[in-house]
């Protein structure tokens, strides 16, 4: 199960982290259309909703990203945390869902629990 708690790790980081590339994506697309179309509302509305989705976005992400580099390091922590995203995950159809379920299926494994419980917190 070592295999798969690094390569759920993994996944978890890239997943995260074009999440978080869509936010950046998504402000500066929405920021950039309300520039060009020259019109103040439009402007503040586009970059509003741009800051909003961005946000919304990047706090979705960071935890995912985090609890990948936890489970990398084998964080005790970062079981509990992935098990929360990899729930939440369930909902995001169709990659999240896979995710979800493959990170209920390696976390939840016995030999997992043993691999975090036998290595000394930090």
């Amino acid at each position: 199960m070592d295999r798969h708690v690094t390569l759920l790790g993994v996944l978890y980081i890239l997943y995260h982290a074009l999440g978080l590339l869509a936010g950046f994506v998504v402000f500066g697309t929405l920021s950039g259309i309300g520039l060009l179309s020259g019109d103040l509302a439009a402007m503040g509305l586009l970059a509003a909703l741009g800051t909003v989705v961005g946000l919304f976005l990047l706090v979705v992400s960071v935890p995912g990203i985090i609890g990948g580099i936890g489970l990398l390091n084998r964080q005790r922590w970062a079981r509990v945390l992935v098990l929360v995203v990899g729930a939440l995950n369930l909902f995001n159809v169709p990659i999240g869902t896979a995710l979800g379920v493959y990170t209920l299926w390696v976390l939840l494994n016995r030999d997992t629990e043993m691999l975090f419980l036998s290595r000394p917190a930090r």
